[in-house]
């Protein structure tokens, strides 16, 4: 390391000095048997871990940081491994979502707070995604994304199964009568039989693929499989190249422009991607800066066919997709078809045309041509209307096609305690051309905006072989899940927003077509229920929580905390000592 290089990096301020203060910082660190030269004037890399116990899809990552490191020391970096808040969607309750933002400022405020020149944001289960991306580019520093990858295709009695999708059709078949509990049960242990995160087309996997076709990772991050040599392979690269990215100062910011996002919406509508990259991608945006709306999921993303046939939307696995050539293979075929920024800048120095021109196709079953789409406009639709001023969206190509044009009677559930108590009463009064509603499931609401949007049918519904309904609220929907399910309404019914004014029995009307969500009540009528409405309850007074209510933005916005908004740069902070 030349002494020019010697200053040359934010660290420097930390272990640059050769006076009280460089002594403290570099004798301390020394406890760890780092040598001498550790503190030549190399660059710092910081490694963003979430790995943690209670997050399985995450519980590999010990592992492959080791991998990070290793590239990052033969770079001529410096590599130093932090923990972060880690988000389980298996176990935290009551949402991970609720925790989003907050882990989001444990990164921004642990990267801004250390000797930190450049950072690996490793990802993995569904949260952790946005909230690492969040966080980082509040600093914009150079950051590259490490996915932790899906697990291996499950198992069961000789037929794939898919995380989360199966687990909501085998609770619908024992709801039916058409399975048993014993059955139920037996699929457990195939379901999931590696490490990795959901293995279907599910939030995780969407956003390990937002990664890519962000230009935040490494080309093939998103599919490769968590237990395949190659994802140790892609860490170790991840290491080297991060090293050369603060060389070159590429930080976030020359990456997340509005080029990538474009192209991040359309891959989604191309892969038949999760409903919650909409929010990630909007709060995202507005950590840049981005001038990037809800509407523009709508515009962007409908003409856009789904080519990737992967549960919920279709039949296949990320494992399947992997060995078809994955994201790139998609990402060609959207920029041979005029749906690709193909100049926008990728973390690897390339252009996005450059990682995927030369991409084949080794399975057409699983990657469909374009020719031959599995849906001929997916996408996210944006609904607006009465009943959602602010917008509220629908994924077509989990929908039933013929409940995309439907107006029906609305069954209301004022909250999810509510739906459990009112769904399996035998005398509920529904029936199959009904719109469930499910109220104060919002951001506020919940509070977090829950993944309860998906609510399961009535038995006496499912019953008569029915799978399928009208499903309206401010919630989100699990990745992995499916049906003709309208989530995100915004304003939501906890901040006022109309939804809190349906009852038992107004028509509701969804055209999806037309992009309207339509409550068949007269205005006089919803502003006289406007006067009896009382806002609900906080669930808790206090702590992290009343901060969140008091200050998360609505769906449409990201839901991200109004403060939290923007990039704050990462100077190096007032000296402690």
């Amino acid at each position: 390391m030349s002494k020019s290089d010697k200053g040359k990096y934010r660290s420097a301020a930390w272990f640059g000095p050769a006076d009280r203060d460089g002594f403290i910082h570099r004798s301390w660190m020394k406890n760890q048997g780092f040598p001498d030269d550790a503190f030549d004037g190399r660059p710092v890399i910081g490694i963003c871990n979430t790995w943690s116990e209670l997050t399985p899809c995450n519980a590999h990552f010990r592992e492959l940081a080791e991998y990070v490191k290793r590239g990052v020391w033969e770079a001529g970096g410096f590599p130093l491994e932090f923990p972060v808040t880690s988000l389980g969607e298996t176990l935290m309750r009551p949402t991970t979502m609720l925790f989003r933002n907050l882990a989001s400022m444990d990164v921004e405020e642990s990267i801004r707070a250390n000797p930190i020149d450049g950072v690996v944001l490793m990802v993995g289960c569904d949260k952790t995604t946005p909230s690492l991306m969040m966080g980082a580019a509040s600093c914009d520093l150079p950051a590259l994304c490490l996915s932790g990858g899906p697990m291996l295709n499950g198992k069961y009695r000789g037929k794939d199964i898919g995380s989360g999708t199966s687990v909501w059709q085998f609770s619908e078949a024992v709801r039916a009568g058409e399975m048993t509990l014993q059955d139920f049960m037996a699929a457990e242990a195939g379901q999931s039989r590696s490490v990795g995160h959901c293995m279907t087309m599910g939030t995780a996997s969407t956003m390990a693929s937002m990664v890519e076709s962000l230009g935040m990772g490494l080309p093939s991050n998103a599919a490769i499989p968590a237990a395949d040599s190659r994802r140790r392979t892609l860490a170790h690269l991840v290491g080297r190249r991060i090293v050369e990215m603060v060389h070159e100062d590429l930080r976030m910011s020359k990456v997340l422009t509005r080029a990538a996002f474009e192209n991040a919406v359309r891959a989604n509508g191309a892969i038949g991607g999760s409903t919650n990259a909409v929010v990630h991608l909007l709060a995202l945006a507005g950590r840049v800066g981005v001038d990037f709306t809800l509407d523009d999921w709508d515009k962007l993303g409908k003409d856009v066919p789904t080519i990737v046939d992967l549960m919920p939307s279709g039949r296949f696995l990320m494992e399947d997709f992997y060995y078809a050539g994955g994201l790139p293979v998609v990402l060609k075929a959207l920029g041979d078809n005029g749906l690709l920024n193909k100049d926008a800048l990728t973390v690897n120095g390339q252009t996005m045309w450059d990682n995927v021109k030369d991409a084949e196709n080794f399975n057409e079953e699983v990657i469909h041509p374009v020719s031959k789409p599995l849906v001929e406009s997916g996408g996210i639709a944006v609904l607006r209307g009465n009943l959602a001023p602010s917008g509220a969206i629908i994924k077509p190509s989990a929908a039933t096609p013929e409940l995309m044009q439907h107006k029906g009677r609305a069954v209301v559930f004022e909250s999810i305690e509510h739906y459990k108590e009112r769904v399996d009463d035998p005398d509920l009064d529904v029936d199959e051309t009904c719109v469930l509603v499910l109220k104060n499931c919002g951001p506020k609401g919940y509070p977090g905006m829950a993944e309860v949007g998906n609510m399961g049918l009535p038995p006496k519904i499912l019953a008569k072989g029915v799978k399928d309904m009208v499903r309206i609220s401010d919630a989100r929907m699990s990745g992995t899940a499916y049906g003709t399910v309208v989530l995100h309404v915004a304003p939501e019914s906890a901040a006022g927003g109309p939804l809190a004014l349906v009852q038992d029995g107004d028509m509701v009307e969804l055209d999806v077509a037309g992009r309207r969500l339509h409550l068949d009540v007269s205005d006089e009528e919803l502003a006289r229920r406007r006067e009896a409405w009382t806002p609900p309850a906080p669930e808790m007074d206090g702590g992290y929580q009343k901060l969140y209510v008091d200050h998360v933005l609505q769906a449409d916005k990201g839901a991200d905390l109004d403060f939290l908004v923007g990039c704050r740069g990462a100077a190096v902070p007032r000296d402690s000592h």
